[in-house]
């Protein structure tokens, strides 16, 4: 069963998600309901969701917020919920990962439809992280190569993989990258997640962590390592790096020796 997080302010319809949508059908079971974005951040971090439904205007701290401080840390797939057809919004929720943006009134179909798409989601990546490595297949592990060869066909996100190649180690926002190379910030994530397959943070936490295992495997340490690939803080490049390899740094380093 995936466990499902449900923000939304609204009571009518948090309950109506709630007790009226199929759940159990869709081999779904609502772990928990919330009415803002603090309650939804706290529930995140006790019930660690598969799937979280979030409306956008909520009260405290709004649903964007609440998915922007949680969701490099937490690997939960997220559907967005408004009653506005606001692009920026749109634009922002696919920023940090979301893979619906369902306006109100809601479509029950539409919502099956986005969850089935969010289970297929949490099956790759379940299926990634449980996978059991030998030392060699540790030693020549890989989380970028498909997207490499995919981006050569499209100039605006070769400059994209460029800009990460240059800036990796520094601090990294979309709106650095875009004024760089002067797109708008659409074109560009629209450009980035057609030619890899991922949103633009999600390829650079990849990247990140790719470097991480070569200098590992140079001999560099665990603390060296988070410095060396941009990620910096200890205890979050720790949890980055298991989210993406299925151990933590020390297990990986464990294995390879």
């Amino acid at each position: 069963m995936y466990k499902v997080l449900i923000a939304e302010d609204e009571d009518i319809i948090r309950k109506g998600l709630v007790y009226f949508v199929p759940w159990a059908q869709m081999q779904c079971s609502v772990a928990a309901e919330v009415r803002n974005g603090v309650e939804g951040i706290e529930k995140i971090k006790e019930i660690k969701p598969d799937i979280l439904i979030v409306d956008i205007n909520m009260p405290v701290l709004d649903g964007l917020e609440m998915i922007r401080q949680t969701y490099e840390k937490y690997d939960y797939i997220a559907i967005i919920l408004s009653g506005y057809s606001n692009f920026e919004y749109a634009q922002k929720a696919i920023r940090y990962g979301a893979i619906g943006y369902l306006l109100k009134p809601l479509e029950i179909k539409e919502l099956q439809s986005a969850v089935m798409r969010a289970q297929k989601e949490c099956e790759v990546r379940r299926a990634y992280v449980s996978k059991q490595f030998s030392r060699e297949e540790l030693k020549h592990f890989t989380l970028l190569k498909e997207e490499h060869e995919k981006t050569y066909c499209d100039k605006i996100a070769r400059h994209m993989l460029d800009y990460i190649s240059n800036h990796y180690r520094e601090k990294i926002v979309m709106h650095d990258v875009a004024r760089h190379l002067n797109y708008s910030e659409t074109l560009l994530n629209k450009k980035f997640k057609k030619a890899t397959g991922l949103t633009f943070i999600e390829y650079l936490n990849r990247y990140r962590i790719q470097k991480a295992l070569n200098l590992l495997q140079s001999g560099n340490t665990v603390q060296e390592t988070a410095w060396k690939c941009g990620i910096g803080d200890y205890k979050y490049f720790r949890t980055v790096f298991k989210k993406y390899v299925g151990c933590n740094p020390s297990e990986y380093l464990a294995g390879i020796s």
